[in-house]
Parts: C-alpha cells; structure tokens; sequence
C-alpha cells in the first residue's frame, strides 16, 4: 500500500482547486505515494458533523485526515504577508504533534528577514541597519536567524526528519509551478522507503 501524505497548503484558495488537487495526486502517485488533499471527503466522517458549521466540519475533516495520513507536504510560498498560510502553520505544528514527517516546498526562496522588512516597509517601515537588530513600526522585533520561513516552522521540518525545499520562481508563475512541488514529492518518497535517521535539510534551487 502506498504511504499516504497529507497536502497542506493555501491550494484550496485557488481557482479551479479540485484540478490542482488532482493535479498535486498525479504528481504523488508517480513517486509511490497517495496524496491527500484537505478538498477530499472523509471516509465514515461522523453523521453527528452534519449538526455544525461548515467551518466546524473543514477543520475537523481536516485534522481527521493528517491522522490518517503517514507525513505531511506543506506548500510554504508566503500568503498575503511575509509568511506561510496560517492555517498550513497549524497543520505542520498537528502532523509534528503526531509524529508524522513533514515536508515543505515554497516557489519563494528570500529569507523571511528580508520578506518581514519588505512588508514593514508598506506598513509603517522599520527601524534598523544591516547586520543589526531591526524593528518594526510597532517596536517589535524583527526574526533574523537567516531562515526562509519563522523558526518554528523550520524547527519542525528538521526535527521531523523532512526536507525543505525552495525555489525561486517569477511572481506571475508563484501559485502554478510544481517544480518544487515534485522535488519535494520526490524527497518525502525516498525518507519513507528508508525511514531511519533523515537529515532535516533545506534544498535550494
């Protein structure tokens, strides 16, 4: 049976999702792996569901599915700010919770540092200098530890035994490309045919 990795990610928020889901379970499948898109149904998802809100029933669904799932592939490119998709965040920090490996991919490669002061720039600007402590409009404090993404999220990919992967792409192809997708794919397939000790690292392109 085919090791079953959860997809997290802001896709759902695309248009034409089912398509892109459906394109990402191609991809999965190729390498050996059933992918699992947060859009699929839940087997025997519990009838008493039916009583809630749909937001409700989507977490649910959702979390439900990352426990049945054997790892995770986060699409980490920055959503509406400087990092991930909030909602992906959480799902990394449920699957490590569980257990479970987790992988990302990003078609951004800029570190978050620079990213953050990019944004602070349109939204008050930054207090700072280069090599230095920096600081937002707000007073507060810049992360700035040289990695794509804030530190927990790295933390988490490393201490999980997964992989990063990183890709710069042009902004018009930001939400399309599955270049970094597959290598990530590729990269979680092989960790789960030789599970045992993986090296945590990030891939740039």
């Amino acid at each position: 049976m085919n090791a079953r990795v959860y997809l997290a990610g802001p896709d759902v928020f695309l248009p034409g999702p089912l398509d892109w889901a459906a394109r990402r379970r191609s991809i999965c499948a190729t390498h050996g792996l059933e992918g699992i898109s947060p859009l699929d149904a839940l087997p025997d998802e519990p009838a008493d569901w039916a009583e809630l809100p749909e937001w409700h029933r989507i977490a649910l669904r959702n979390e439900a599915h990352i426990r049945r799932c054997d790892a995770l592939i986060a699409n980490l490119t920055p959503f509406r700010g400087p990092s991930a998709d909030v909602g992906t965040v959480y799902e990394i920090g449920f699957a490590r919770a569980l257990g479970r490996p987790v992988f990302g991919y990003a078609n951004v490669a800029e570190g978050f540092t620079q990213r953050t002061l990019d944004f602070a720039a349109t939204h008050g600007g930054a207090i700072g200098s280069p090599g230095a402590v920096w600081r937002d409009a707000d007073g507060l404090l810049i992360e700035r530890f040289g990695l794509f993404d804030n530190l927990m999220i790295e933390a988490a990919i490393v201490a999980a035994g997964g992989e990063l992967v990183l890709e710069a792409c042009e902004p018009d192809r930001r939400w399309c490309d599955l270049s970094a997708f597959e290598r990530c794919v590729a990269a979680a397939a092989r960790v789960l045919r030789e599970p045992g000790p993986a090296p945590g690292r990030t891939i740039a392109d």
